[in-house]
Formats: structure tokens, sequence, C-alpha cells
């Protein structure tokens, strides 16, 4: 189904939240709506991300994917860069230049008849929807690259991007356990450069809990830390409905 039944909705009342919750990934492209509780209202629809993607391309792939879904009153968009005020400010997937300071939020809310649309790193959408809310807690992407949201208490850190810095040699996170990488040197090097890269960010983070996510976690069949806990993809959907929760707000 591409929309909640209508006895669920009015059971809901016109007043309740219902976010359509955007998943902005390197390989593909993810929608659907959720409650206020980030319980998925309709199917996740899914879309391959265009190749190359300036932001006319993707606006232009980003209504095709979500014309089926109604019924939402917010949208929540995750984008696997820096952001910053509803705009992107890097674009490490697509060309940063052509990126550099379009307003996605307003763009997405503006052709959706001006639904209020918030705009945050994909990490950091997905870790609303998983972290438990005490002390330091890292979310890990592993998708087409490597994403990072860091929080403290529940409340997002300022954003770090981590996945552009070298991590070994000359690769970066993104290319030390990207998707190109696994590809290239097989599931069982990967995996051990995974259980390398979770022993560097907690040697640099120190963290409480890490919780990985992304295209690829379900890929990891290594003994994790009791610390580290693998989560559902869809995560960077559910995450929309923390975004606008009451006395949440944009942290930048």
């Amino acid at each position: 189904m591409n929309a909640a039944p209508a006895g669920r909705k009015r059971r809901r009342g016109a007043g309740a939240l219902r976010v359509l919750g955007i998943d902005i990934g390197g390989s593909f492209l993810k929608a659907a709506v959720v409650d206020a509780r980030g319980r998925m209202l309709t199917e996740r629809l899914k879309l391959k991300t265009p190749d190359p993607c300036p932001p006319k391309v993707m606006v232009r792939a980003l209504l095709q994917l979500v014309k089926p879904l109604t019924g939402y009153n917010r949208i929540a968009i995750g984008f696997p860069g820096v952001v910053r005020d509803g705009r992107v400010l890097t674009a490490p997937h697509w060309g940063n230049r052509e990126w550099a300071h379009f307003a996605l939020a307003r763009t997405m809310s503006q052709r959706l008849g001006n639904i209020p649309a918030r705009l945050i790193n994909d990490a950091e959408m997905q870790g609303l929807a998983v972290i438990h809310g005490r002390g330091l807690e890292l979310v890990l992407t592993l998708g087409t690259g490597a994403g990072t949201g860091l929080f403290r208490d529940g409340e997002i850190m300022p954003h770090l991007e981590l996945a552009q810095h070298p991590l070994h040699k000359n690769d970066t996170y993104n290319g030390y356990v990207g998707d190109a990488a696994r590809k290239e040197i097989g599931r069982k090097r990967w995996n051990k450069r995974v259980a390398h890269t979770i022993e560097v960010l907690h040697t640099l983070l120190h963290y409480n809990h890490l919780f990985i996510g992304g295209g690829n976690a379900s890929r990891i069949n290594l003994r994790l830390p009791k610390n580290v806990t693998l989560v559902s993809n869809d995560a960077g959907i559910d995450g929309g409905a923390a975004l606008w929760r009451p006395g949440r707000a944009p942290p930048f």
C-alpha cells in the first residue's frame, strides 16, 4: 500500500504528526511516511540514485520517488554530507562545487506544497531512531561510503566528517570500508577492516555505545564488542519523526 488506510488517519486525528522521511544514499533513495514514534505508515519506497546527480537531477528523482506517498504534514531529509540551516555544504558522492549551499530543504518544501521540511546528515537522522539517549553514542553507517553521527545524552554534537578523514595510509574511512573496497577485497578482508575501524573509533572517541547501520551492516559477520549494535537500515527513515518531535530543532 502507498498510504495509511483512511480509518487509521481518522483515529490519529487531523493534527497527528506524520512525517515524510527521505533517506538519500549514494546508491539508493528511500522514503516512507512515519508517525510520531517513527513507525512506518506506508511501505518503504526505493529508487536507484541517479549518476551523475547534480541538485536538479536529485530533486527530480526525489519527487518521482515520493509521488505515491500522501497524508504527511512534515518532511525530514537525511543527506550524506555536511548540512547546515537546510542547505548542503558538502556532497562527497556528487561533487561539492555543484552542491555547495544548495537549499535542499526549502526546495523540497516548495515542490511538495510548502510542507515544512528539515535537513540533517543521514547518519544523524538514523541515530535519532536508535540511540538510547545516555552518554556518548556514535552511529556509523556503512553503504556506498561511511557516515558518522555523534550524540551526547541524546543531543546531536557538531558534525564530524570522519568519512573524509584518513584512516589507513592514503585511504579515508570511505575508501577503507566503503562499498567499492568491499567488492574489491571480498567480504572476509572487509570484515577485518570493519573490526579495525571499530577499534580506531573507540580509541578516538571513547564512546559508550556504537550503532552500525547502512546497507552493508548486514554483511558484518564478526563478533562485535558488547557496546556495539547492528541496526535496521530503515532507521534512516524512522529518525525523521524524532527530528520533528516537540522541543526538537535542527542542531545547526
